[in-house]
Protein backbone atom coordinates (compact mmCIF):
# COMPACT_ATOMS: atom_id res chain seq x y z
CA UNK A 1 0.00 0.00 0.00
CA UNK A 2 1.39 3.43 -0.95
CA UNK A 3 1.05 6.70 0.97
CA UNK A 4 1.40 8.71 -2.24
CA UNK A 5 -1.69 10.36 -3.63
CA UNK A 6 -2.22 12.79 -6.46
CA UNK A 7 -3.43 16.26 -5.60
CA UNK A 8 -6.23 17.71 -7.72
CA UNK A 9 -5.32 20.52 -10.09
CA UNK A 10 -7.09 23.85 -9.74
CA UNK A 11 -8.86 25.39 -12.69
CA UNK A 12 -7.64 28.89 -13.47
CA UNK A 13 -10.98 30.23 -12.23
CA UNK A 14 -10.35 28.57 -8.83
CA UNK A 15 -6.76 29.76 -8.48
CA UNK A 16 -5.97 32.91 -6.47
CA UNK A 17 -6.40 36.00 -8.62
CA UNK A 18 -2.98 37.49 -8.03
CA UNK A 19 -0.57 35.39 -6.05
CA UNK A 20 2.09 37.68 -4.69
CA UNK A 21 5.67 36.60 -5.12
CA UNK A 22 8.17 37.93 -2.58
CA UNK A 23 9.98 40.87 -4.10
CA UNK A 24 13.43 39.98 -2.95
CA UNK A 25 15.59 38.32 -0.30
CA UNK A 26 16.18 39.82 3.16
CA UNK A 27 18.32 42.95 3.04
CA UNK A 28 21.05 41.24 5.04
CA UNK A 29 21.29 38.20 2.75
CA UNK A 30 22.87 39.69 -0.37
CA UNK A 31 22.81 42.85 -2.48
CA UNK A 32 19.68 43.36 -4.58
CA UNK A 33 19.69 42.95 -8.32
CA UNK A 34 18.55 45.97 -10.31
CA UNK A 35 15.11 44.39 -10.84
CA UNK A 36 14.68 43.57 -7.14
CA UNK A 37 15.67 47.11 -6.20
CA UNK A 38 13.09 48.56 -8.65
CA UNK A 39 10.26 46.40 -7.24
CA UNK A 40 11.20 47.14 -3.65
CA UNK A 41 11.55 50.87 -4.31
CA UNK A 42 8.02 50.96 -5.80
CA UNK A 43 6.68 49.33 -2.64
CA UNK A 44 8.53 51.71 -0.30
CA UNK A 45 7.66 54.72 -2.46
CA UNK A 46 3.97 53.82 -2.23
CA UNK A 47 4.25 53.51 1.56
CA UNK A 48 6.33 56.69 1.81
CA UNK A 49 3.25 58.91 1.76
CA UNK A 50 1.57 59.35 5.17
CA UNK A 51 -1.96 59.08 3.72
CA UNK A 52 -1.08 55.89 1.84
CA UNK A 53 0.55 54.43 4.93
CA UNK A 54 -2.59 55.20 6.95
CA UNK A 55 -4.81 53.60 4.30
CA UNK A 56 -2.58 50.52 4.08
CA UNK A 57 -2.59 50.22 7.87
CA UNK A 58 -6.38 50.64 7.98
CA UNK A 59 -6.88 47.83 5.49
CA UNK A 60 -4.26 45.54 7.06
CA UNK A 61 -5.69 45.94 10.56
CA UNK A 62 -9.38 45.88 9.62
CA UNK A 63 -11.48 43.09 11.08
CA UNK A 64 -11.76 40.18 8.66
CA UNK A 65 -8.68 41.23 6.71
CA UNK A 66 -10.53 43.42 4.24
CA UNK A 67 -12.09 46.87 4.36
CA UNK A 68 -14.74 48.67 2.36
CA UNK A 69 -13.55 51.98 1.00
CA UNK A 70 -16.47 53.50 2.90
CA UNK A 71 -14.87 52.37 6.19
CA UNK A 72 -11.35 53.66 5.60
CA UNK A 73 -11.79 56.96 3.75
CA UNK A 74 -11.61 59.20 6.83
CA UNK A 75 -7.93 60.09 6.52
CA UNK A 76 -8.22 63.85 6.17
CA UNK A 77 -8.34 64.10 2.38
CA UNK A 78 -11.14 64.17 -0.20
CA UNK A 79 -12.67 60.99 -1.62
CA UNK A 80 -11.01 61.43 -5.04
CA UNK A 81 -7.64 61.73 -3.28
CA UNK A 82 -8.35 58.56 -1.26
CA UNK A 83 -9.14 56.75 -4.52
CA UNK A 84 -5.88 58.02 -6.04
CA UNK A 85 -3.84 56.77 -3.08
CA UNK A 86 -5.59 53.37 -3.07
CA UNK A 87 -4.84 53.07 -6.78
CA UNK A 88 -1.14 53.75 -6.10
CA UNK A 89 -1.10 51.06 -3.38
CA UNK A 90 -2.69 48.59 -5.82
CA UNK A 91 -0.19 49.46 -8.56
CA UNK A 92 2.65 48.78 -6.11
CA UNK A 93 1.18 45.32 -5.45
CA UNK A 94 0.37 46.08 -1.83
CA UNK A 95 -3.43 45.87 -2.07
CA UNK A 96 -5.99 43.91 -4.04
CA UNK A 97 -9.60 44.97 -4.52
CA UNK A 98 -12.99 43.58 -5.37
CA UNK A 99 -16.09 45.52 -6.38
CA UNK A 100 -19.32 44.47 -4.65
CA UNK A 101 -22.24 46.48 -5.88
CA UNK A 102 -21.35 50.15 -5.51
CA UNK A 103 -18.55 49.60 -2.97
CA UNK A 104 -14.97 48.45 -3.44
CA UNK A 105 -13.37 46.22 -0.81
CA UNK A 106 -9.61 46.22 -0.33
CA UNK A 107 -7.37 43.61 1.26
CA UNK A 108 -3.71 43.04 1.91
CA UNK A 109 -2.73 39.56 0.86
CA UNK A 110 -1.05 37.72 3.76
CA UNK A 111 1.85 36.93 1.45
CA UNK A 112 2.51 40.67 1.03
CA UNK A 113 2.88 41.16 4.78
CA UNK A 114 5.03 38.03 5.02
CA UNK A 115 7.27 39.23 2.16
CA UNK A 116 7.64 42.65 3.79
CA UNK A 117 8.53 41.04 7.09
CA UNK A 118 11.05 38.75 5.42
CA UNK A 119 12.61 41.66 3.53
CA UNK A 120 13.32 43.49 6.78
CA UNK A 121 14.37 40.39 8.74
CA UNK A 122 17.86 40.43 10.14
CA UNK A 123 19.79 37.18 9.89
Amino acid sequence: MSNVRALPLLNRSEAPAAAVVPCCPPLSERPFTAEEAERTARMFKALGDPVRLRLFSAVASHEGGEACVCDISDVGVSQPTVSHHLKKLKEAGLLTSERRGTWVYYRVEPSVLAAMGQLLAVR
